[in-house]
């Protein structure tokens, strides 16, 4: 028998490109990341670094680790590998190994990197998928198929181990979470603002969530469901403290009630983002965050966009803006936001009858009410901010 361990590798993409001083920052980083996801799921598993990539050692569940490492900002795949030694006997006897689950009629592929030179290893990398492939053969019956398998054994040969794997578990991408600085997302509990908040997070923007409650016009459970969608996003960056900011916007929806007409949403739309500008100010945030897709809604044409963006001086990021509805939804599944989103959150009761979708800025500063904004900064000052450890109410 060949002396073997279980490991899981992680790879990232956008990290290794940067120089040498900030990848270690974010490599750092990311390790830090990945060890409070492991921690705060129970999994065991200590999260190391060799080379350009980063491992977790003595993994009780290699699987759980690897599909848990594969959730965090920052991770393109995690495998759960067999570790044995760098030599060709012993990769194509763990390779055999490998193959106790093969599929029943799978194809199959072996890909595999020799790392190191040839005075290292007297063999190549076409010398392990050649080996190793007639092996799996052996084992299993299986035909090979090279440009599209159902299953691929993946080998890496490093100069002192070997890392032998079945199974990728694919991750978001990105940069490590904390890398990019903070930003205020705009959180409705609805379905599009989960996914624009993750978006930011999968791009290394810690995140601090608002939620507006409309009083009259919202609801606690309205409150209860963006709270439970946050909390999902949130078990992927446990160490991120993401505390929801639940801010008391009743008062300022009755003021736009009795006041505005066919332009009252874009006014709500400016009153959210200001309270999410004075947030900001609160939290040392470099900008806003919302779910907003282009012409998805009356107050989210084009012009009517660039109306509610002139309420505050700080970016609005909108990375769903471009996105189809049914791409949005597949990612809100995906995340495991969707089922808490299907509620409607209120801004439907505010809506007028016959809403402008293509308003001037000029019109819709006239019709709001002089004291809109003192009480939007008001409402802001007056926020409660909910721990995600404690029970929705």
């Amino acid at each position: 028998m060949n002396e073997t361990a279980h490991v899981v590798l992680v790879g990232y993409g956008e990290v290794g490109t940067k120089s040498s001083s900030v990848r270690a920052k974010m490599e750092s980083l990311l390790r830090t990341n990945l060890q409070a996801v492991l921690d705060d799921r129970s999994l065991s598993g200590h999260v190391d670094r060799e080379w350009s990539r980063i491992l977790v050692r003595d993994p009780d569940d290699p699987e759980a680790v690897a599909a848990a490492c594969a959730e965090v900002p920052g991770v393109v795949w995690a495998r759960p590998c067999i570790a044995c030694a760098p030599d060709l006997d012993a990769i194509v006897s763990t390779c055999r190994d490998l193959t106790v689950d093969h599929p029943d009629g799978a194809s199959f592929a072996v890909d595999a990197d020799r790392i190191g030179s040839s005075e290292q290893h007297d063999f190549s990398s076409r010398d392990i998928e050649r080996e190793a492939g007639s092996a799996v053969v052996d084992a299993t019956g299986a035909p090979v198929d090279l440009d599209n398998p159902e299953r691929t054994y993946r080998v890496e040969c490093r100069e002192d181990t070997a890392y032998l794997s079945a199974r990728r578990f694919d991750g978001p991408g990105g940069l490590p979470l904390g890398t990019q600085g903070k930003t205020i997302s705009l959180v409705s509990g609805g379905i599009d603002s989960p996914v624009a908040t993750w978006e930011l997070m999968r791009r290394g923007c810690e995140v601090v969530p608002v939620y507006i409650d409309l009083g009259d016009y919202g609801g606690a459970d309205h409150r209860a469901r963006a709270i439970e969608t946050v909390r999902t996003i949130a078990r992927r960056a446990p160490n991120a403290n993401m505390r929801v900011h639940v801010v008391p916007a009743g008062d300022v929806v009755r003021r736009l009630m009795d006041t505005i007409e066919d332009t009252r949403m874009l006014s709500l739309r400016r009153v959210m983002l200001a309270i999410a500008a004075e947030v900001a100010a609160d939290e040392h945030a470099h900008s806003i965050v919302t779910g907003e897709s282009l012409g998805q809604k009356s107050s989210q044409t084009g012009g009517n966009l660039a109306v509610t963006g002139a309420a505050v001086d700080l970016p609005v990021h909108r990375p769903l803006l471009t996105r189809d509805k049914t791409d949005i939804v597949a990612e809100a599944r995906e995340l495991g936001t969707y089922d808490d989103s299907t509620l409607p959150v209120g801004c439907e009761r505010v809506a007028p009858s016959y809403p402008e979708t293509n308003a001037s800025l000029a019109a819709v500063e006239a019709a709001e009410p002089a004291d809109l904004f003192d009480l939007a900064a008001e409402a802001a000052h007056k926020r409660t901010v909910v721990s995600l450890d404690d029970d929705i109410k």
